[in-house]
């Protein structure tokens, strides 16, 4: 099972990250050409919201399955001392699990506006902050391995 999570984790990261890219481009762009903010643009930020929370309950999963989860028997100490599981054990799910709450905050803070410029704007900023912050804490060195 910890295998299948993990390839399906990676996988459905591409997915995730492609998905923001293009709802983040799209933003540019709805804000560039100053378009209405439409049924189709909804339904991209919705789908990149609901993708992204997927990859995070896949995460959640694999981090209670994982191996890795027994060093923090050794101690709070010994897991921030490692850099391999300080950031598997910590940062990673911490950093991305504040990406999913600043893209969620971008989804909600859209549907607040009545501007279409500011519907864009929301998305645009808060789905790129997610973006940056996902990208920051991906083990790169062992990605797709």
């Amino acid at each position: 099972m910890y295998s299948f999570l993990k390839t399906a984790h990676s996988y459905w990261a591409v997915i995730v990250l492609f998905l923001l890219v293009f709802a983040i481009a799209n933003a540019l762009v709805g804000i560039a050409k100053k378009k209405t903010f439409d049924s189709t643009d909804f339904r991209r930020s919705l789908f990149v919201l609901i993708t992204s929370h997927i990859q995070f309950l896949i995460g959640l999963i694999l981090y209670f399955v994982s191996p890795r989860l027994s060093q923090w028997d050794n101690g709070v100490g010994e897991v921030m001392k490692d850099n391999t599981a300080r950031l598997y054990l910590v940062e990673h799910p911490t950093i991305n699990l504040l990406a999913i709450v600043l893209i969620t905050m971008g989804w909600s803070m859209h549907k607040r506006q009545s501007l279409d410029a500011k519907k864009f704007s929301r998305i645009g900023i808060f789905y790129t902050l997610g973006f940056l912050l996902i990208l920051s804490r991906i083990p790169w060195n062992v990605w797709f391995q």
